[in-house]
């Protein structure tokens, strides 16, 4: 049962940056296409929501409501890591973040039953 883990996550003022680490273990561009490595959050008593994903061949995809061209997902396969860079953040961006695998079937994702704990990231007025 394969479990990511997401780190990174603290208390930053709005307006301030944070990098959020995904170890991704065996993640390559070998991969299928439509697999792919997504961050979600999940606010408290909201549902977990998707923020963005990047797939096996690198491509990557935004929640353009969330995002807003604030966040960046990439990966260093070398390091098998996986980020993402906010910046310019939001009280509303307060949320557990977590990554997990999953894979594109049509137009939605997919991702996998086995979520770990992620990591909180508090954002200040």
């Amino acid at each position: 049962e394969v479990q990511l883990q997401a780190s990174g996550g603290g208390l930053v003022q709005a307006g301030g940056s944070l990098r959020l680490s995904c170890a991704a273990t065996g993640f390559t561009f070998d991969d299928p296409v439509n697999y792919a490595i997504g961050w979600f959050r999940q606010a408290p008593g909201k549902q977990r929501e998707l923020v963005a994903t990047i797939r096996s061949d690198s491509r990557t995809d935004y929640k353009e409501s969330v995002v807003k061209g604030r966040f960046t997902i990439s990966r260093d396969n070398a390091k098998n890591t996986v980020y993402l860079q906010m910046n310019s953040l939001k009280p509303d961006d307060t949320a557990v973040y977590y990554c997990n695998t999953g894979e594109y079937r049509g137009t939605y994702y997919y991702p996998d039953k086995n979520w770990g704990q992620g990591t909180l990231v508090t954002v200040s007025s």
